[in-house]
């Protein structure tokens, strides 16, 4: 069986030869057909957690295959490797430190993160599908309108009811028309603005060193495309309201930037989490036995 998806051997490989342990079945050591649910190792109480942000986990042979070198380490009570977000979390004996452990990962040819920056990049992460969700979501508000009354009443010969389009016609010409253009312009507006954040933050900076960036045209477009709907929704000036074309912007923009650049940013934190620790040990003391660790990584 070839080592990578490549064909190429690797130094985790070569790690795993060492110390004499074979490639995991099914792409985890523990993996069954009827695995539904998160991992479980029995961790002793004395025993700390450390998380890494690492890059160079590529298929799920190599994720069972760094969770089986790691768990063959003296000190080291459980491990869970995700490629998905690019993290490894290893609970180990405190006089196993967090150098060796990244050492460690270093020798089976993985690049880890600083303490730092991994957290960085977690927090970066989080921001990120709270990006994405906010785009779907408004973006899914913004259609829903269009589609159910504006459209009809610019595609006229596409529905059969005359009398239907007439009515949503006199409902665009009536009062409510405003209510229902500040509804649209509210949600495409916040979509923009919180999707696109870092976006417009790095074209405001490209332009203030008098640079043009593909981003900068980007905003640029979508800012003044959102300036003539609002003057077409809310002014004599005559136009046509655009709403729904920023919406369908931002929310592609958005999923190709989180989904298909290929570089999307690892999850994961350089901390362990006081809360989850907290309750782990009270659990112990409460049961007089050793805790549960969850080895999803995060899944």
């Amino acid at each position: 069986m070839p080592d990578d998806r490549h064909g190429r051997s690797t130094r985790l490989d070569a790690a795993a030869r060492e110390r004499g342990i074979d490639a995991p079945a099914g792409g985890r050591r523990d993996a069954s057909p009827d695995d539904a649910g998160p991992r479980t190792a029995r961790v002793p109480e004395p025993h700390v957690h450390d998380t890494f942000s690492v890059d160079g986990i590529d298929t799920k042979r190599r994720e069972g295959l760094l969770e089986a070198v790691l768990l063959d380490r003296d000190g080291v009570s459980a491990a869970s490797a995700t490629r998905r977000n690019g993290t490894v979390g290893v609970h180990h004996d405190p006089d196993v430190s967090r150098e060796e452990l990244r050492d460690a990962l270093e020798a089976c040819g993985l690049v880890v993160a600083p303490g730092d920056a991994a957290f960085e990049v977690r927090r970066a992460a989080q921001f990120a599908s709270a990006r994405v969700a906010v785009a779907v979501l408004f973006g899914l508000m913004v259609a829903t309108p269009y589609i159910a009354v504006l459209y009809p009443t610019r595609v006229e010969w596409l529905f059969y009811d005359p009398v239907t389009v007439q009515y949503l016609q006199s409902i665009l010409d009536s009062n409510m028309a405003t209510h229902f253009f500040v509804n649209l312009g509210s949600l495409s507006g916040i979509a923009f603005l919180v999707a696109c954040g870092p976006m417009i933050k790095r074209s405001l900076a490209a332009a203030a060193a008098g640079e043009v960036t593909n981003e900068s045209a980007f905003v640029a477009g979508v800012a003044a495309l959102f300036g003539y709907s609002t003057l077409a929704a809310f002014t004599a000036f005559e136009g046509a309201v655009h709403y729904d074309l920023i919406a369908y912007a931002v929310v592609a923009v958005t999923l190709w930037n989180h989904f298909g650049v290929g570089a999307s940013t690892p999850d994961t934190a350089s901390v362990e989490d006081p809360t989850a620790d907290g309750a782990a040990d009270s659990s112990a003391d409460a049961a007089e036995e050793e805790p549960v660790a969850m080895t999803d990584g995060g899944r």
